[in-house]
């Protein structure tokens, strides 16, 4: 066991980085004005439906009206999915599902993203350390990722003994329960049952908008979700949050409590294997490869873009094995940035053209490997005439980047400003504009220093010719709260 998690908890931020071999994987973050929304179960009111959108809007009490697809409402037929393993596919018309004014209990599949509110579900799933149960559900399903077919056999037959006449829903037994002791899936069985019971005496008593189940707290759902068997340790630096840890530990996964540390260094707990540089560099737009090479990901509303390039990497042999090299390192880079980045939606990446065939599909193998670990799910669909990789992870939170960053207010996002040459000539176009418009006895423009430095400089003689074409002196004064694309003419 190589991997470790490492809780850092401070008054409003709770931090978990998952590091594998001294190298960070994975980071989660919480705020407490911003506690993320996924899996909370609220009692809803739909305020609007839309046909031609086959979905409707749904008020839970959030700054926003969540949105909910036809797609994601189940009905009596749709009683067999646990034994799918997936939601059915279905062609049901919304208006035949809900209507105006229908209180409704819903789960949040996706946090509020941008401008877009949350995304809701009726398919309501409630997970324990090894199972994830559905009050609207049927049977036993088996989670994909236990590939020993006698394994699953076990856990199926174990858990369909278990079942009791008066137990309601279907279960999906999770990739942790992998080699679990038959009393253990008992246990959280009968747990997931109790608390149903709860939840359903508190929703008949629910008001419209009115949050009826909250998710753990990020330092118990690392635990639940991200603590497996190849974690060796979890590192925890608040007293407080310790103790929670190892008492959820105790009750749901003893194995996991001794494995549990109180932190007790010197120096701050990210500090170790530099995490909070990794933060840092995670935020960049450049990703610098061991070999000289590096990568560029740029994020945008639509999708994200990756470009591969050599840079500084020359390689010993040919310029076809140079290539191979640079994208076989940028394919495991990719799946570990994307991760960390916690980028979802479409992803295209650019890897460098690469002539033979048996390269591609060792690069797109290595990718895939590489991704196999990651939470999130992952598809990759094919490879593009032009040759550019087509992927999706499921986005289900907002990135990295746009949780500790906002636009820039200089140039509010877009990347770039105008240069101090560009600004200059629309300061002398706004001046023939005021010239001929207005009377005045002089002009005075208030611009950023770099801009009035330019115009005493390389364009003194065009404001010269500007003074003499109107026949009234121009002032210049320097703004120091302007940015440098701002400025203002005005009229004396």
């Amino acid at each position: 066991m190589t991997s470790e998690v490492l809780v850092n908890v401070s008054p409003r931020e709770v931090r978990a980085a998952l590091v594998d071999e001294g190298v960070l994987q994975e980071l989660f973050l919480e705020r407490a004005n911003k506690r993320g929304l996924i899996s909370n179960i609220y009692k809803g009111r739909v305020s609007r439906v839309l046909p031609g959108m086959q979905a409707a809007f749904v008020d839970i009490g959030l700054e926003r009206t969540a949105f909910l697809h036809a797609s994601d409402i189940v009905t009596p037929s749709d009683a067999e999915y646990a034994e799918a393993n997936h939601k059915p596919e279905r062609t049901d018309d919304i208006q035949t599902l809900v209507s105006e004014g229908h209180e409704i209990l819903v789960q949040v599949l996706k946090d509020p993203l941008g401008t877009k509110g949350a995304r809701l579900t009726t398919f309501v799933t409630i997970p324990s350390r090894y199972l994830v149960f559905m009050p609207k559900g049927r049977g036993v399903g088996v989670s994909s990722r236990i590939e020993d077919e006698t394994e699953r056999q076990r856990l199926r037959e174990a858990m369909v003994s278990f079942i009791q006449p008066e137990y309601t829903g279907g279960y999906i037994v999770r990739t942790a329960a992998e080699g679990a002791h038959p009393d253990a899936l008992r246990a959280d069985m009968v747990f997931l049952q109790k608390l149903w019971s709860v939840l359903s005496d508190k929703t008949l008593y629910a008001k419209p908008g009115q949050l009826v189940h909250a998710d753990l707290p990020l330092t118990l759902r690392v635990l639940r979700d991200v603590v497996l068997g190849g974690v060796a340790k979890v590192s925890v630096d608040h007293p407080e949050s310790y103790q929670a840890m190892v008492e959820f530990a105790r009750t749901f996964m003893p194995d996991m409590e001794e494995r549990i540390e109180m932190f007790q260094g010197d120096r701050p707990i990210f500090d170790l294997y530099g995490v909070e540089e990794e933060i840092q560099r995670s935020l960049e737009r450049k990703v610098p490869l061991k070999s000289g090479g590096y990568l560029i990901f740029d994020q945008t509303e639509a999708m994200t873009t990756i470009d591969v390039n050599t840079g500084a990497y020359v390689g010993h042999r040919t310029l076809e094995e140079t290539i191979f090299r640079t994208n076989l390192e940028a394919a495991v880079a990719i799946a570990r940035q994307l991760r960390l980045r916690n980028l979802g939606g479409i992803i295209i990446i650019d890897f460098i053209d690469m002539e033979e065939e048996e390269h591609r599909h060792q690069v797109l193998q290595a990718l895939e490997k590489t991704l196999a670990g990651d939470h999130a799910k992952t598809h990759i669909s094919s490879v593009s005439p032009l040759g550019l990789v087509e992927m999706t992870r499921k986005r289900t939170r907002e990135s990295l980047e746009h949780m500790l960053c906002m636009s820039c207010p200089t140039c509010e996002g877009r990347g770039f400003v105008k240069t101090t040459e560009t600004v200059c000539y629309e300061i002398f176009r706004e001046i023939l504009r005021q010239a001929k418009q207005f009377q005045f006895q002089e002009l005075m423009v208030l611009a950023h220093q770099d801009v009035i430095e330019r115009l005493l400089d390389e364009e003194s003689a065009a404001l010269a010719e500007l003074e003499v074409h109107t026949g009234k002196p121009i002032r210049l004064q320097t703004e120091a709260l302007y940015q440098q694309d701002q400025y203002d003419v005005v009229l004396m």
